[in-house]
Parts: structure tokens; sequence; C-alpha cells
């Protein structure tokens, strides 16, 4: 709420949050990096977790209804507007392949033109 002079302000990107720093929260703009944790591969939604050097799947269902809501809550703080950011991903990065985010970005797109 604090103005322009005030860095920890809205007006600049200097202080990132998690969902667990911003739940209960209401936030003028909100930016959200969406990872290759929570991805849409066919039309359906899938868990990962990175360990180690890789990612790995999640089959717990309780942290697949955690990973569903902290992105719930990221998506849900901003009050004027926010901007998601999707990776390309990288060939030259085996953790970080096209494939982990195009799903997420095709699903995104089809929900509307505020989207694009």
């Amino acid at each position: 709420m604090n103005g322009k002079d005030d860095v920890r302000s809205s007006h600049y990107l200097e202080d990132p949050a998690t969902e667990f720093d911003i739940q209960g929260l209401e936030l003028d703009w909100v930016g959200v990096c969406w990872d290759a944790d929570f991805r849409s591969i066919n039309g359906k939604w899938a868990f990962h977790r990175f360990t180690g050097t890789k990612w790995q799947n999640v089959n717990d269902d309780n942290r697949k209804v955690y990973l569903t809501n902290a992105y719930r809550v990221l998506l849900t703080r901003a009050r004027q507007g926010m901007v998601i950011y999707i990776p390309e991903g990288a060939p030259d990065d085996l953790t970080r392949p096209a494939s982990f985010y195009d799903g997420t970005a095709e699903f995104l797109s089809k929900c509307g033109p505020s989207f694009l």
C-alpha cells in the first residue's frame, strides 16, 4: 500500500513472495512464474517435484491437493491484474524441456483472450 518511494510496495518487484507469504493478502498486481511442478498434459494436470537432479511424479493424493492449492492461492491474490510467466524450456537443459511447459501454456491460452 506504500507509494513509489518504498521498494517494498507493489510498484516494484524487489520482494518476491511464495504462496505462504501471500496467503490471505489481496495484492494490486501479481506476477506468477509457473514451473513444471504442476503441468497440463493432454488436458489433465500432472504433479511433479524436483528431487536431486530430476523431476519425479507425485503420487500421494495429499501432496497433489497441496500443490493444487498452492497454485490456487497464487492465482487468486490479484485485485487489478496478473502476469503469468511460463518458461519456454531449454533444449540444452534436461530439467527444462519445452514439453514440460507447452501444455500449460496451451491450456491457459484457451482460457480466453485475457490469458494471451
